[in-house]
């Protein structure tokens, strides 16, 4: 079980586009999450978008760097940032990538 949610314990539906950047060192690194009319900004959907958790079967990463994207007023998207500080971090969030990937279809593919 990978899933991420915006609201605790309601799982987002919508699959989101990621993109991971790593530091030469390896140290530190990247994760930005978008989100193509996520059910969390549906009009129907009545909670409050309180963060971004990532929840498997290890427990949660969380970031409240998470913004709401609009066209012409209407909500189109949420972006969501993760920042990874430590090589604890990283290793911790490419476990979650991997479950998340399996469950959701995702493929790796490397930019330059």
């Amino acid at each position: 079980m990978a899933e991420i949610q915006f609201s605790r314990g309601i799982k987002e539906e919508v699959v989101a586009d990621v993109r991971i950047t790593r530091s030469k060192t390896g140290q530190t690194g990247t994760a930005t999450f978008y989100f193509q009319k996520p059910q969390a900004i549906d009009k129907d959907f009545k909670e409050d978008i309180t963060g971004m958790y990532m929840v498997d079967e290890e427990g949660e990463i969380s970031t409240s760097n998470v913004n709401g994207k609009f066209v012409n007023g209407e909500p189109m998207a949420i972006e969501a940032t993760y920042i990874m500080k430590s090589r604890e971090q990283w290793d911790r969030f490419i476990r979650f990538m991997e479950r998340y990937s399996e469950e959701n279809g995702l493929t790796k593919s490397k930019q330059d």
